[in-house]
Order: C-alpha cells, then structure tokens, then sequence
C-alpha cells in the first residue's frame, strides 16, 4: 500500500500551545475571576490565556522560527486542559469561542502558518449532551444509552457485580459506565454505535471544511478498530486531500502508518532518545523515575548508542512518512525537556538541535524556548512569562538560529540522513541533499572529545562551522569549528558539551 502524506509537513516548524497558559487576549472578556498569570499552576485553575492571544503573539511565534502551530483542545469543555469535551462543534467561550478561531485561522493563514488541533474522540465530558441524558434518565429510558459502555444493573440501582465491572479509579466503586483509566468525568465513547462513529466524523470533516489544516488525534489506540480510523482518514482527505492526520501513541506502531490511518505519530521513542544521549551528566532520573512512560524508556545513552537507536528508529517507516513524523522532546504529557534534563540549558540547547536536524517536523513546547520549567502536570502547564527580564536570552537565541537553519536549508528539511561517526559521548550525523551535505556533531559530555568522521567525497582542506547568527554562538564553544580533510576522513575537536553544524563542500 503506497504511503501518502502531506508535503507541507515536510517544511513544517510546530509550536505546541496550551490555550489556558500561552497567552490572553483583552479582548475575551473573562465571566469571573481566575488564577494570577505568574501563580504556579494548578490542576483545576483556569489562568485565562486564549485564542486571540495567541493571534496577538503570532510576530513572536513567526520571528521564532515557527509555521505551524498545534494547540491542544479547545472545544467547550469544564477543564482548563479541555480534554472532557460537551460540545464538540463549539469552541469554549473562555478562549473566544467560535470567532477567535476564525480570526485565528485567518491571521495564521495570511502568514504562510498552519493549524493543526486536538480531536479527543475516545471519551467525553460528563456535560456532552448524550452523557447528560442518559444522566437525567436514569439510563435505561435514554435513546442515547447505546453511546457509551453502561453497566445497566448499576444505573438500575442492583448490586450486581459484573465480571469486570467500570470502576473509578479513586474510590474502587462501581461506576456504572466505563470511563477513560477509570476518572468518572472521561465517560468512554461506544465507537462501535454507528450513530457514535457518524457523529465524531461529521465533527473531524468540520473543522476542516472551517479551515483547520488537522487533526492531532488524543490516545487513538484505545479506539481499537482499524475501519474507524481508516474511514476517518478517507472522510478528512475527502475534506482536504493535504490534511495532516498524527496519532499520539507512545512507541514504535508502524501498523497505524501504511498509508490507511494516520500520516504520522507523535515520535516520543525519538524524543526519549535523545534526552536520553543530550542530558549526558545532568539526566534526572528522579524526574524519569517519576513518569510512567519515561521511567519505562529513558536510560543514559553514549554516542554509539544513540547513533544506534536513531539508526533503528528511522528504519521503522516508510520515508514519505519518517519526513512528517511529530518531532517533540517536550509535551503537556511529560516533563519539559529542561527538567528531565536537570535543569541543564545547554542540555536543552543541543537537543534542540539535534531535534531540528533530524527529518520529520520539529515541535518547540511553549515556553521551553525562554526557559520554562516543569516536571509532571501541572508543573509542566505552567503560564508562558511574558516579562522578557525571566527569559534566558541566549537559550532563545540559540533555539531562534537553529529554526532559522532548519528554515533556510532544505538538506536539513528533505536530505537523506547517517550516522558517520560516534565515540564516547560525542556523536555526528550527515545530511545529504544532492550536492548539499551538512554535518550535525555533538558532544553531550564534561570533556573535550576527538571525534573522527567518514566524509566521502569532501574536498581536501576544511570543513567550516555554519553560522548559527549573531545572537547564538556554537553552544559552548564561541568562535566555531574548523577541521582537516585527509583521505575522506575528518577529526573534530568538539569542547565539552556542544554542537556545531559544519558544510562539507564536494571534491
């Protein structure tokens, strides 16, 4: 089956938002009062940020590097993260409703930027219309009770235990539906129901037909059932033949990625590598230790090893899709990447590069890029410092030049990608478009390490360090990088705990 996807995502750069916390707008009028901005975040808090304030930020995003944005859900919802959905064709008033989207779309859209959002179709909120039915009949007289898995004896009032009864998972008592990891406010969906599959494309085809550019689908493997997501595909590139469709699925999955449901996966293996090999000395493991995925996954990685896994992990896919794979190395899921990697900025300086040199499309988490910190939610929810004084400076300069490269080179975007040399902590990676050959090397290490390279073909001379602009100088090794080329070998002299990109010229 041939594999179709998006070429738009190709040159894409993601910023990941979290409406409640990027930023708010003066002109979505708040009901009442709400959380301080600059108060750490909490699980239940509203902080005010909206749609029209990310319309207002979009120089920001734009000058960052940035055209495309993923924001997660924003459709009418009793949550600040808005993943219990009660109404699916609505956005939620607190970001400015229907009307900011639109603005924001436009806005975007007139910059060259994409939209991509959240669709949560396994569960909804106790407040989604068929859930309240069935809540204000008792269950059994609601037309609408073949919507959800219900525990009919339960809502009947009999203690009857089934085999294996819906449970919340709290208190250890029944529930009577099933809910998503047993929180009584995520009723789980029947996508059996035919109405119930009729009703979650319908809301997929239109947002697409209202502009968006697609659909980041939340925990997709829980709706165990290819024909679903295989017509949910065909009813969105109906729809939009350049829609992006990725899936959040936390491993390796190639089954969701032959060319008949999703074009992408949120690329978390990736991710855990390469905090993995670029925390080297400062990798918190009592952060890991604290996350149900990373504690699984995440262990120290040295070059070879890194080299290895990336090898492993591009081999997986198709091209055409491994070119539009979600890149992230931070998420509202997780801890933010500065944090796994103890609190490191350099850390975080060369696994953004590393993130931005890879193929597929980078995704920068809102805020990582000033410096913002935060282990597992809320921590890592925290609100975006507008007040630049908090921001560090030369981290967002380094992230700004590295898109810029990303942007600017279509070898970084497009090229072919190998490992051509690793030792100890220390690791280089060449891209390879035509005649275009760029060179990634980095040292993840405290010591300096002399890396020895292959590099076919390369004239006889030097290969000179790529300027990454004036606001962001080589991490760790101000002035560049200079190496001799002898018989298509080159040894790197890479200073502790940096990364350069190189230019190779052709024999």
């Amino acid at each position: 089956m041939s594999v179709d996807t998006p070429a738009w995502v190709r040159d894409a750069v993601f910023y990941q938002i979290f409406p409640d916390r990027f930023a708010s707008s003066g002109r979505v009028v708040k009901p009442g009062p709400i959380e301080a901005w600059d108060t750490p975040p909490t699980t239940h808090g509203f902080k005010g940020g909206d749609l029209l304030g990310i319309v207002e930020r979009l120089d920001y995003l734009q000058d960052l590097g940035i055209n495309a944005l993923y924001l997660t859900p924003i459709f009418q919802s009793a949550s600040n993260h808005r993943y219990h959905t009660y109404d699916y064709f609505h956005v939620d008033p607190l970001l400015g409703g229907d009307d900011a989207l639109r603005e924001l779309l436009d806005r975007a859209h007139d910059r060259g930027m994409r939209v991509v959002l959240d669709g949560v179709f396994n569960h909804t909120g106790r407040g989604f219309w068929p859930f309240h039915h069935i809540l204000e009949t008792g269950g059994d007289a609601s037309p609408y009770r073949d919507w959800f898995h219900l525990d009919a004896d339960v809502l009947a009032g009999h203690r009857v235990m089934t085999p294996y009864p819906p449970m919340d998972a709290r208190t250890g008592q029944s529930l009577g539906y099933q809910a998503w990891w047993g929180l009584p406010a995520l009723p789980k969906l029947n996508t059996d129901h035919q109405d119930v599959r009729e009703f979650l494309l319908s809301v997929a085809e239109y947002w697409l037909r209202f502009g968006i550019d697609g659909w980041r689908l939340d925990v997709p493997a829980e709706i165990d059932d290819p024909p679903f997501w295989q017509a949910f595909r065909q009813r969105c590139r109906a729809v939009r033949p350049d829609a992006y469709l990725v899936g959040e699925i936390w491993e390796s999955a190639p089954e969701w990625l032959r060319g008949d449901r999703f074009d992408a996966l949120m690329d978390y293996p990736l991710a855990e590598a390469i905090l993995a090999f670029a925390g080297g000395p400062t990798l918190d493991m009592g952060v890991v230790a604290a996350h149900h995925e990373y504690s699984l996954h995440i262990r120290p990685l040295d070059g070879a090893r890194f080299a290895a896994r990336l090898v492993e992990l591009l081999g997986i896919y198709d091209a055409d899709v491994v070119a539009v794979q979600f890149n992230l190395i931070s998420s509202h899921d997780a801890p933010r990447a500065v944090t796994v990697m103890g609190g490191d900025p350099v850390a975080l300086r060369l696994a953004t590069l590393l993130q931005a040199a890879l193929p597929g499309a980078p995704c920068i988490y809102y805020g990582d890029e000033v410096g913002l910190a935060g282990g597992n939610d809320p921590a890592n929810r925290g609100s975006f410092p507008w007040d630049e004084a908090r921001w560090d400076q030369s981290l967002r300069g380094w992230i700004r030049a590295v898109l810029r490269l990303r942007n600017e080179e279509p070898v970084l975007r497009h090229g072919a990608t190998a490992a051509v040399g690793a030792w100890d902590q220390a690791v280089a990676l060449e891209r390879r478009l035509g005649d275009a050959r760029l060179v990634v090397a980095v040292n993840a290490g405290n010591k300096a390490i002399g890396l020895d390279i292959a590099v076919d073909g390369v004239a006889a001379g030097t290969l000179t360090s790529v300027a990454l602009g004036d606001d962001a100088a080589d991490a760790g090794a101000p002035g560049g990088l200079r190496a001799a080329v002898t018989d298509g070998r080159a040894t790197l002299d890479l200073p502790p705990r940096s990364g350069f990109v190189l230019r190779l010229g052709t024999a």
